[in-house]
């Protein structure tokens, strides 16, 4: 199986990505590590992401999946996947594929952003972030979890609702 944990910047996904994999023994990838040099500068600069910067950048996250199952392997990959579409190129053809979105009030991430040094996106993306998501619909069957409590809670309602078992616990 492999998780794709979702949503927009400053909700967590890497720290609660690498988390979940190291509770439960799954590979891990930043999706984050993958996007082109090109698409990182445009962030950095200020400037969001549209569909045809992504398009790079969900193939590399689509290819890591696909040999994570090629070999057997779980995974848990952190990618925004903010579009119906996206989601769907993610897991269209991989029945072992769950998507976990990861939400949070605009006030708890904009806090969140505010805070965090070192990272190429910044603050003032948010807002096309959250104009980008589109809400997954029933059919699409994402597991959305609260960001609010500390990251070992959330892994552990992940890991309830996905039915997973941890390798060891951990605290964070």
């Amino acid at each position: 199986m492999v998780i794709v944990v979702m949503g927009v910047s400053g909700v967590g996904k890497t720290t609660v990505s690498e988390a979940l994999a190291k509770r439960c023994g799954f590979a891990f990838i930043d999706g984050d590590t993958l996007h082109p040099k090109a698409n990182i500068e445009k962030m950095s600069s200020g400037r969001p992401l549209n569909d045809a910067d992504r398009a790079p950048w969900l193939g590399k996250v689509k290819d890591w999946i696909d040999a994570q199952l090629a070999e057997g392997r779980s995974g848990v990959v952190s990618c925004s996947a903010l579009k119906r579409k996206y989601r769907s190129e993610l897991v269209s053809g991989r029945a072992d594929v769950r998507l976990v979105l990861l939400e949070g009030t605009r006030a708890l991430l904009a806090e969140r952003l505010a805070g965090r040094m070192g990272h190429f996106m910044p603050p003032t993306l948010l807002d096309s972030q959250l104009a980008d998501l589109e809400q997954p619909d029933p059919s699409e069957h994402v597991t959305t979890i609260d960001v609010g409590p500390p990251a070992d809670q959330i892994v552990d309602q992940i890991v309830a609702a996905l039915g997973l078992k941890a390798a060891r616990p951990t605290s964070l």
